[in-house]
């Protein structure tokens, strides 16, 4: 049997052209788009995703919830909320681990093999990079150390920068 590391792949790219079974979505509570990743994965998927958005209520901090993906290559957006970062020491690390666990456990009821996750809570709600990809990749492996559904987690990261942190982060993981 496979590694569980065998099951994770970081790459840099654009989410949105990924053809695998969901993308993440970090989003903002309201769930009806924004920008950075999710102002992007709104428009890859086109007007029908906001339609379907404006029917779940939003969602809150560390949670998840599903849709169609519409346009994009991806047939499902997993949508999470991460935390914003205020220091640290107002819950972020656990919210932000819940918002990978709840991603998984989500695609997991669903049915889904394929997921591509982006660098959650990293852009404009601040959370330190190093910080961040460490808590993503050992809520990830120590998932998957519990789960078979899931057969590739890929990290996408947006900068090259932001890349070489996470394999560094997984080298130091496995």
């Amino acid at each position: 049997m496979n590694s569980i590391y065998d099951r994770i792949e970081i790459v840099q790219g654009d989410i949105t052209k990924l053809a695998v079974d969901a993308i993440v979505n970090a989003a903002n509570t309201s769930l009806l788009g924004g920008g950075g990743v999710d102002g992007a994965i709104h428009r890859g998927a086109g007007p029908e995703l906001l339609a379907e958005c404006e029917t779940l209520g939003g969602c809150p901090t560390g949670e998840a919830k599903i849709t169609q993906g519409y346009r994009l290559p991806a047939k499902h957006v997993i949508h999470t909320v991460g935390p914003v970062w205020r220091g640290g020491t107002k819950g972020e690390p656990a919210l932000l681990a819940n918002c990978y666990r709840n991603s998984l456990a989500v695609a997991v009821q669903n049915g889904i093999k394929t997921i591509a996750f982006p660098s959650i809570s990293t852009g404009v709600y601040g959370y330190p990079i190093d910080k961040a990809c460490r808590i993503a990749l050992s809520t990830t492996l120590a998932f998957l150390k519990n789960d078979e559904t899931v057969e590739k987690v890929t990290f996408v990261c947006f900068s090259a920068g932001d890349l070489a942190v996470y394999e560094q982060a997984l080298a130091e993981a496995g």
